[in-house]
């Protein structure tokens, strides 16, 4: 998996779409968003989370912050944060790359509201130097990942 991966999916499902690759990194939300211009909201971050024997993603804004009783209404349990090697074994990406394309089979994809303030989208493309714009409804439509509401609303 990693940026391999995301290559290979976006050659198959959106051959327009092309991986920005930085000679720095962008592994945290303020690198990615000076490293490609953009504000730090506009970082389409991926969270990695455990609910119950259950593991999932939620791709959120950058300065979004899960909202644990949301969370909890929305997945039906608890939500934790993977570790960095529990990241890398379940998506093959690593922390700070996680990309919501070129994933295991099988890995539940959510999106969360947030990212809708925006036309357009930074998130993580399989490596903590690699990234795409999209917009958030087309990156939504490729990761297949249904709406939630479960983020703590801005301020």
């Amino acid at each position: 998996m990693s940026l391999e991966s995301v290559r290979a999916f976006l050659a198959r499902h959106a051959p327009d779409i092309h991986i920005i690759e930085l000679g720095q990194s962008s592994a945290t939300v303020a690198q990615a968003a000076e490293g490609h211009g953009v504000a730090p909201a506009q970082i389409a971050k991926t969270l990695s989370l455990r609910v119950g024997e259950r593991n999932l993603l939620v791709v959120a804004s950058g300065t979004a912050r899960l909202d644990n009783r949301k969370a909890k209404a929305a997945f039906g349990g608890k939500a934790r944060m993977l570790s960095a090697a529990e990241v890398v074994a379940v998506t093959g990406h690593p922390v700070g790359g996680v990309s919501p394309f070129g994933l295991p089979d099988g890995l539940p994809v959510y999106c969360d509201i947030s990212l809708q303030a925006f036309d357009e989208v930074v998130p993580a493309a399989g490596s903590t130097h690699s990234a795409l714009r999209i917009s958030p409804t087309r990156l939504a439509e490729l990761a297949r990942a249904p709406w939630v509401d479960v983020c703590q609303a801005p301020g």
